[in-house]
């Protein structure tokens, strides 16, 4: 069914947040409706770690540290690759766009990966998803405390890691997780045989952060000064991060000899950033600037993000499935697990 979806020329959850952002520009929340709006979305993003907490396995954490070169080449991507890629296009787009949108386009450079969309796409591929999910989640993890640093050295607008701005984060992120590690013996099952109750809380997170930060920016007047000449110029940074990124991360894969499942985990977990934890922790780190114009990059790229991968995902997925001997030979067992 998933793979079905993916063949659609537009993804119907595409068609949900276009039409978010739509009604975000014509009924933005306003007076005490926004004070609903930002509990709403606080407890909307504290339900999703919490699930995440609950469905990560202690024996998938594990399995997926021990693979080590994968998740070194992973948490490069992430947190050395893009961040890197984030100072050249600071550098070269400071006199051409708007400060705030040159400051959204470096922060998304610093985000963690995904979660829900890494191990969907690394699933579909018929990749190692084992890998996918530890690598994504410890993403996130470490993306608490390294997004916030990052962001105060390359980031003049950025907090950084402040006392407050690290609890805030925290209480939003981390003990929601931790608090469905605990629940998880009592829960986790049942959350596995219902995956879309993950699916729905994930996706509607998104779409009430996406009208709560679009809603800011259109009550204040602050989006109406985007022009589509610098939409245009968003999108083109962008896919050619996204291309860098994923060319770079598959020649540097195939260079090291990596199977070809853990080369898909690598490259749809390495290759992504985290809508779902970006726009709260711009909420926190940006407090006083323009957050909407902030976010605006991050926001189209995770449209790019969707659907080339979604591409590529298709062209993993129709290649030869490997026989039990093949596999063995590449290291990787026939379901597609690592050793």
């Amino acid at each position: 069914m998933p793979a079905r979806r993916l063949r659609l020329p537009l993804d119907p959850y595409l068609l949900c947040l276009i039409a978010t952002v739509a009604l975000a520009f014509v009924l933005p929340a306003r007076g005490r409706a926004t004070l609903v709006l930002d509990k709403t979305v606080y407890g909307a993003v504290a339900a999703l770690f919490f699930l995440y907490g609950a469905k990560l396995s202690p024996s998938a954490i594990w399995e997926g540290l021990i693979h080590w070169r994968l998740q070194a080449l992973v948490s490069a991507s992430t947190f050395v690759l893009f961040p890197a890629l984030g100072v050249a296009v600071g550098v070269l787009a400071k006199s051409r766009l708007p400060d705030d949108v040159v400051t959204g386009l470096v922060f998304l450079t610093l985000l963690p990966s995904t979660v829900q969309s890494s191990i969907a796409f690394t699933s579909i591929a018929r990749g190692n998803v084992p890998a996918a999910l530890c690598s994504a989640s410890l993403s996130n993890m470490a993306g608490v405390f390294i997004t916030p640093i990052l962001a105060a050295l390359i980031t003049p607008a950025g907090k950084g890691l402040s006392l407050s701005s690290l609890s805030d984060i925290c209480l939003q992120i981390v003990l929601p997780f931790i608090a469905g590690q605990v629940c998880r013996p009592f829960i986790g099952a049942w959350l596995s045989r219902h995956p879309r109750i993950t699916a729905a809380v994930d996706r509607g997170s998104i779409l009430l952060i996406v009208y709560s930060a679009f809603g800011a920016g259109v009550a204040s007047g602050l989006l109406k000064s985007v022009s589509g000449v610098t939409l245009l110029a968003i999108l083109g940074v962008d896919l050619a991060m996204l291309a860098i990124v994923i060319v770079s991360t598959t020649w540097i894969s195939r260079q090291l000899g990596m199977s070809t499942a853990d080369e898909i985990a690598i490259v749809f977990c390495g290759s992504k950033k985290s809508m779902a934890s970006g726009i709260p922790m711009a909420n926190i780190l940006f407090a006083g600037h323009a957050v909407g114009l902030i976010v605006l990059p991050l926001m189209i790229f995770h449209q790019a993000q969707l659907f080339v991968c979604a591409t590529l995902a298709r062209r993993y997925a129709a290649r030869p499935k490997e026989d039990g001997a093949a596999a063995a030979e590449r290291g990787l067992n026939p379901v597609g697990a690592f050793r």
